[in-house]
C-alpha cells in the first residue's frame, strides 16, 4: 500500500460533503500508518475513528497512549490533546477512509454480493465450489468468500459472528485477496450492513436476491418489515447485473428495483424464467435436476440434502453464467459442494434416527426445512431443537415457535447466544407461542444435554433437527463468545451413545 498523509484524508472527507471542521494546528503532513476504530489495534501514526453508540472516551485515550495522530468523529473531544478531525456523518465517512488506505482493493476483484432472508450462506458456498473447481483447474487459487459461517481472504481463515463486516474490515479483506493473487470473492450481504452503509462504495458484479421474508425486527435492529425490505433492495443500486428469484415474495417490487441494474436475470422453477430448474427428484441421498439457461439445457446434481437448495443452486449456477464459466466446472462444483454446519446429515447405525445440523433460524428456513423433511422422510417423526438469540430478531420468538408448533412432534428449547439475556427468558417466551398448538416441549439450556436427550430417547423412526448454530464452536453469553463443542460434535456424540444402547 502507498502511505498517505493526514491531508489526503482530509481531502477526500471534503470533496464528499463530509467534513466540517479541523482543529488548529494541525500537521496534516504525517503519514498515516493506519486507520482503525479499534484502540486495541492502534499503532504509531494511527488514524483513530470514533464510532458506535458503544464508544467510550477511554478508547480514544488508549488510541492516543498508543500513538494516534488524529482521531475522526462526529463530536469533539476538547479534553483529549489530539488533533480532531469532526465529520457530519462517521458511517458515511467510513467506507471513503478504508478505500484510500487500503488503496481501493474493491475494484481489484469480481465481487459476488448474496443478499435474502434465507440461503444466503449456502448460496455463497455454492457460488465458491464452482469458483474453485474452475480456478483449479486454471490453475489458480481458490476464491475468498465473506459469510455467517466463516472468512477466508487469502491470508485469514476463521470462523465468523457476523454476516457482513463494517467496511474497513471489508477493505482490509479485499486487499489481502488481491495481495494474495486472488480474483474473485463472494459475500453475505445483511440488511444491516445495507442500511448502515457498511457496503458503501463496493460495487458488485453480481447480486443475487433469494428471497424475503420477515427477520431481524426489532428496537435495535428494523423497526419494521418496510425497513428491513427497504434495506434488502439497497443492493441493486451497487449492482451491474442482479439475479432474482421470480418465485419470492414481493417479486414485482423487487424486480422493478433491480431495473437500475444493467443486467436482470431471474431464476425459478416456471419457463418464463432466465434459468428453471425442472425434473427434480430425490435419489437415495442425491438430489437430480434439470436447468435450462439461455445457454444450455443441462442435468445437475446435489449431494447436500434439502430439496429448497435447487433455489439457491439455481442463483449460483446464474452467477457462473454471469462469470462465463464453463457447464462442467459448474456441474462439478454443485456436485462437491459443501457448506459447513448446514444441512448436515448424520444417522444411527439402524437407520432409525436421522440428524440434521442446520443454522435455520428464521421463519423461512424453518418452513423450508420442515416442508423438505416431511418430503424426504415421510413416516418419521420429527423433533426440533433450537433457541433464539438475546435482545434481537425478537419476532422471531414468535414465528419459530409457531412453525415449530405447527410441524413438529416434539421440541427442545436451548440456549442460543442468549448474550446478556437469560435463556429461561427467551425459552419462555417462545413456549408461549408453541403452547396454543398443544406440541410438547422441553426447557435446556444446555445444547450437548438436550441433544444427547433427544438422540438417546428416540423408539420411533424419527429426524432430529439441530437449529441455529450450524458448526459454530462459541457460543455468546454476556459480551463473551465462549468456547463449546458444535452442533455436530454434540450429535455424533449422542449418536455414538445411541448406537451403543442398541448393539
Amino acid at each position: 500500500m502507498n502511505t498517505k498523509i493526514l491531508q489526503d484524508y482530509v481531502t477526500l472527507l471534503n470533496n464528499h460533503h463530509l467534513l466540517e471542521t479541523i482543529s488548529a494546528n494541525t500537521n496534516c503532513n504525517r503519514a498515516v500508518k493506519m486507520v482503525t476504530y479499534n484502540s486495541k489495534a492502534v499503532i504509531e501514526g494511527s488514524l483513530f475513528i470514533c464510532k458506535g453508540a458503544a464508544f467510550k472516551l477511554d478508547y480514544l485515550l488508549e488510541a492516543k497512549e498508543k500513538g494516534a495522530i488524529a482521531y475522526i468523529s462526529e463530536k469533539e473531544y476538547p479534553d483529549v490533546d489530539l488533533s480532531c478531525i469532526k465529520v457530519t456523518d462517521i458511517r458515511k465517512a467510513m467506507p471513503y477512509l478504508g478505500e484510500l488506505f487500503y488503496d481501493y482493493p474493491q475494484e481489484k476483484l469480481h465481487i459476488a454480493g448474496i443478499g435474502g432472508t434465507k440461503g444466503k450462506s449456502t448460496t455463497s458456498y455454492y457460488i465458491k465450489s464452482i469458483l474453485d473447481h474452475y480456478l483449479n483447474n486454471q490453475g489458480q487459487k481458490e476464491s475468498a468468500i465473506i459469510s455467517s459461517i466463516d472468512v477466508y481472504d487469502g491470508k485469514n481463515r476463521y470462523e465468523s459472528h457476523i454476516t457482513t463486516p463494517e467496511n474497513l474490515e471489508l477493505m482490509e479483506h479485499f486487499h489481502n485477496a488481491f495481495e494474495a493473487a486472488i480474483s474473485y470473492l463472494t459475500m453475505e450481504v445483511s440488511s444491516q450492513a445495507l442500511k448502515y452503509d457498511r457496503v458503501n462504495e463496493i460495487n458488485f458484479d453480481v447480486s443475487v436476491f433469494l428471497n424475503i421474508s420477515e427477520d431481524h425486527i426489532s428496537p435495535i435492529e428494523h423497526p419494521d418489515f418496510e425497513d428491513y425490505f427497504a434495506s434488502k433492495l439497497k443492493i441493486f443500486s451497487q449492482s451491474k447485473v442482479a439475479i432474482v428469484n421470480k418465485d419470492a415474495d414481493f417479486s414485482e417490487r423487487i424486480l422493478k428495483e433491480a431495473e437500475v441494474c444493467q443486467k436482470v436475470l431471474t431464476f425459478g422453477y416456471e419457463k418464463d424464467c432466465d434459468l428453471y430448474a425442472y425434473g427434480v427428484e430425490k435419489k437415495g441421498n442425491e438430489i437430480h435436476f434439470m436447468v435450462s439457461t439461455p445457454e444450455f439445457e443441462k442435468p445437475f446434481v446435489l449431494t447436500m440434502p434439502g430439496l429448497f437448495n435447487v433455489d439457491n443452486a439455481l442463483a449460483a449456477i446464474g452467477v457462473a453464467l454471469v462469470y462465463g464459466i464453463p457447464y462442467e466446472d459448474m456441474y462439478q462444483g454443485l456436485y462437491t459442494a459443501r457448506s459447513s454446519g448446514r444441512m448436515e446429515l448424520l444417522g444411527s447405525k439402524d437407520k432409525k434416527v436421522v440428524t440434521i445440523v442446520d443454522y435455520a433460524h428464521n421463519k423461512l428456513s424453518f418452513q423450508k426445512l420442515f416442508a423438505s423433511t416431511r418430503e424426504e422422510y415421510p413416516g418419521y417423526k420429527i423433533i426440533i431443537i433450537f433457541g433464539c438469540p438475546g435482545k434481537k430478531a425478537l419476532i422471531r420468538r414468535r414465528d419459530l415457535g409457531q412453525e415449530a408448533g405447527k410441524n413438529a412432534d416434539y421440541i427442545y428449547l436451548v440456549a442460543e447466544d442468549p448474550g446478556d439475556e437469560p435463556v429461561l427468558t427467551i425459552s419462555k417466551d417462545i413456549a408461549s407461542y408453541i403452547e396454543p398448538y398443544g406440541t410438547p416441549y422441553e426447557m435446556i439450556e444446555d445444547r450437548g444435554e438436550a441433544i444427547k436427550k433427544a438422540v438417546t430417547s428416540c423408539t420411533d423412526k424419527t429426524v432430529l433437527l439441530i437449529t441455529g448454530k450450524g458448526n459454530e464452536t462459541r457460543q455468546k453469553y454476556g459480551n463473551q463468545y465462549l468456547d463449546c463443542p458444535s452442533d455436530v460434535e454434540y450429535a455424533k456424540d449422542a449418536l455414538a451413545a445411541y448406537d451403543e444402547s442398541h448393539k
